[in-house]
Parts: C-alpha cells; sequence; structure tokens
C-alpha cells in the first residue's frame, strides 16, 4: 500500500509540474546575414540547430535572413548572432569573425558573385 502511495504521490507531482511549466514558448527572431549561396545557407542551418536551446533555423537566400526559433531560458539573440558570426557570416551589424570567414569556401566569402550550387 506505501509503495501505491509513494507511486500516485510521484504521478501527481510530475502532472502538477508539466502543467505548472505548460508548454514550451519558444521565441522567434530575424537576422540579416551576409549568406551567399546554398551553401552558405546550409551551413548557417546547420550551425544554427546544432547550437543549444535553438529548435530550427531558415535562411531565405532572397532576403539574406534567418528566421530562428529559440528557447529564451537556454539560448538568447546575442548568442544566435555569435553562433553566426563565429560561423563566417556577419549577423545584423556584427562583423563575422575574420578567422571563420576566411576558412570558407571562396564562393562563400563576402566579395563573392552571388550564385546558385
Amino acid at each position: 500500500m506505501k509503495k501505491l502511495t509513494f507511486v500516485f504521490t510521484l504521478i501527481l507531482g510530475v502532472a502538477v509540474s508539466s502543467i505548472a511549466n505548460g508548454p514550451s514558448k519558444d521565441k522567434e527572431v530575424k537576422i540579416k546575414t551576409s549568406a551567399v549561396c546554398e551553401m552558405c545557407k546550409e551551413r548557417i542551418e546547420k550551425n544554427l540547430t546544432l547550437s543549444k536551446g535553438i529548435s530550427e533555423a531558415v535562411l531565405n537566400l532572397e532576403d539574406k535572413v534567418v528566421t530562428v526559433k529559440y528557447n529564451p531560458k537556454k539560448t538568447d539573440e546575442a548568442q544566435i548572432r555569435k553562433v553566426i558570426t563565429e560561423t563566417g557570416y556577419d549577423a545584423d551589424n556584427l562583423v563575422c569573425s575574420q578567422k571563420a570567414h576566411d576558412k570558407l569556401p571562396e564562393c562563400c566569402q563576402k566579395t563573392s558573385v552571388s550564385h546558385a550550387h
């Protein structure tokens, strides 16, 4: 009987905790990048989605804006921009890491002429 009471109490505690926390409250941010081509898009999206707290990243190459959905309890907009700059691309008014930019394929660098891969 003690085990049954313990199990019931445990289940009730988990249920109340889940209700109190509610559904995920992801935020969304749009960041202008210096992406040039499809390879840039793949690189930025991959690095962002591998980062803690980011659930989705989609880059529109026409306007070079990446839309990022993230958990504000695990990351913030400054950290998201930092991931982009450390990947080798500008993020809004932040200039990319020169070291990371120099490691990009030539076609992905800012001086490159835009083209499709």
